[in-house]
């Protein structure tokens, strides 16, 4: 006897729910082991940042670096999603329990670690990226009242030094360094260091070097003290050649005018 097959919409949908739940449950276990790969990737990068962690559960209990930057995960995803009111919660609670306030609108890159924590700032339209390196007191502010870019822009392996602050819509590019109190409010170009208030890029001569953490803030270059310190040597120098001129210390006539020639490059003047 011949058996028709029923092709009825009811029984096509029927034939087709165990393929939907096993995609949904797939999908499911996908987003659940990518979860479970970002903590990890997290824990471990508190470890090759930081030489004081022992353990796993010092970094889970111990760290609110970290404790901030999983909390802010909850609270873009729901600021994400128009849950604006909440996002801004979660973010409250987040200030609260690790003295990190950011802005649930803020954009954060994988890896970052934010060391110690307390008062660091980081605003509504920054964007940071991966492998950044904050100490405490790190500041991403905006210079304007408009509901616009107006927060910085990190590029990736970046470390701001504690207390550095950044001003603006402005650019800071892949593997720079802002030194401990810094005020950086002009872009800067990838792979600088910036010191000082206002900040002044210092370039660094030779290869980028991605994921090296330089923890040497005591070395970074200071530029006015690098003017200050060629401006007495040349002092120095014009005292030696005073000096010189003046024999048994008189000024014989035309001394000045010769100092003052040489100083500029000129060619002496043959004695009248």
């Amino acid at each position: 006897m011949l058996e028709i097959e029923d092709m009825s919409p009811g029984a096509r949908r029927h034939d087709m729910l165990p393929c939907e739940d096993c995609s949904r449950a797939r999908a499911a276990l996908g987003r659940m082991l990518g979860l479970w790969a970002r903590l990890r990737e997290d824990v471990e990068t508190v470890f090759a940042k930081d030489p004081a962690a022992r353990s796993v559960l010092e970094v889970l209990t111990c760290y609110p670096g970290l404790h901030a930057v999983w909390l802010h995960r909850i609270a873009h995803w729901l600021w994400i999603h128009n849950f604006k009111l909440l996002g801004r919660l979660v973010s409250h609670v987040n200030r609260f329990l690790t003295g990190v306030e950011i802005h649930p609108g803020a954009t954060i890159g994988r890896r970052l670690f934010i060391d110690h924590g307390m008062g660091v700032v980081i605003g509504e339209t920054a964007e940071v990226g991966d492998d950044v390196l904050m100490y405490k007191g790190v500041v991403l502010g905006g210079v304007s009242n408009k509901k616009t870019k107006r927060h910085p822009t990190i590029g990736h392996c970046v470390v701001l030094g504690t207390d550095a602050v950044v001003l603006g819509p402005i650019k800071i590019g892949d593997g720079v360094k802002i030194g401990s109190g810094s005020v950086v409010v002009k872009s800067v170009p990838a792979g600088a260091t910036v010191v000082g208030v206002p900040g002044r890029v210092v370039k660094i001569n030779g290869v980028h070097r991605w994921r090296e953490t330089n923890l040497h803030h005591e070395r970074l270059p200071d530029p006015v003290v690098d003017t200050l310190a060629r401006l007495d040597e040349r002092i120095a120098t014009l005292e030696a050649r005073l000096s010189a001129l003046g024999g048994d210390g008189h000024r014989p006539t035309g001394t000045a005018e010769r100092i003052a020639s040489e100083a500029h490059g000129d060619e002496p003047q043959g004695a009248g």
